[in-house]
C-alpha cells in the first residue's frame, strides 16, 4: 500500500461528500413522491430506495465511527495514512468505475413502501453527520483505529479506509440514483 498524506486524502473526502449534499439539495430533495418512489422498468431500486440502502450503512458505520473516534482520543504523530489491502479492495468495488453488479446484503435491501422525503432528509443528515466525522479526523491516526465492517464484524477496517469506502458507495448509489431519474425523464418525453 502507498502512502498518503492524510490532510489531502481528508480534504478530498470532505470535497465529495459536499458534491454528494450538493447533488442531493439541488436534483433530489424537491422532487415529488411518486418520482422518488417509481421503480424502474428493469426493476432496479427506485431513486428512494437508493438512498434508503446508503441510509442503512449510515446507520451502521456512523455510530461506530463515532465511538472509535471517542475511544482515540489521543492526538496523531503522522501525517500519512496507508491503507489495508481489504480496505483498497472493497473501495476499488464500490467505486462507479467498476460496473460489476453486486446484490445488496439482506439487512441493506431497501423496502418499496418508503417515505421518500424522509429518506432524503435522513441522508442529509448522515452526510454532515460524516462531514463533521470527518474534519474530527484530522487529528488522529486513520490507520490506527479500527471500525468493525457491518457483514462480518469480526473484521476491522482502518478508518481512513472505512471513509474512503462509505463514499465510494454513496457516489455508486448518488449515479445509480440520477440514472433512475434520467430514465424517468426520458419516459415522461414519449
Amino acid at each position: 500500500m502507498s502512502k498518503i498524506d492524510k490532510i489531502q486524502l481528508i480534504e478530498c473526502l470532505e470535497n465529495e461528500v459536499e458534491k454528494h449534499l450538493q447533488k442531493v439539495i439541488h436534483i433530489f430533495q424537491n422532487l415529488n413522491e411518486t418520482t422518488l418512489l417509481q421503480i424502474p422498468d428493469n426493476g432496479s431500486w427506485s431513486i428512494a430506495q437508493c438512498f434508503e440502502h446508503l441510509n442503512s450503512y449510515g446507520c451502521y458505520y456512523l455510530p461506530q465511527i463515532k465511538n472509535a473516534l471517542n475511544k482515540n482520543t489521543e492526538h496523531s504523530l503522522t501525517n500519512v495514512f496507508k491503507g489495508s489491502w481489504l480496505g483498497s479492495y472493497f473501495t476499488r468495488m464500490m467505486l462507479p468505475s467498476n460496473t460489476k453488479k453486486y446484490k445488496a446484503f439482506k439487512n441493506h435491501i431497501p423496502s418499496a413502501n418508503l417515505n421518500a422525503h424522509q429518506v432524503l432528509a435522513t441522508f442529509i443528515e448522515q452526510q454532515e453527520t460524516l462531514l463533521s466525522y470527518l474534519k474530527q479526523a484530522r487529528t488522529i491516526d486513520l490507520d490506527k483505529i479500527r471500525v468493525p465492517i457491518s457483514i462480518a464484524k469480526w473484521v476491522r477496517l482502518k478508518l481512513g479506509d472505512v471513509f474512503q469506502f462509505m463514499i465510494a458507495h454513496d457516489e455508486r448509489h448518488i449515479q445509480q440514483a440520477e440514472r433512475v431519474l434520467t430514465g424517468i425523464k426520458n419516459f415522461e418525453k414519449i
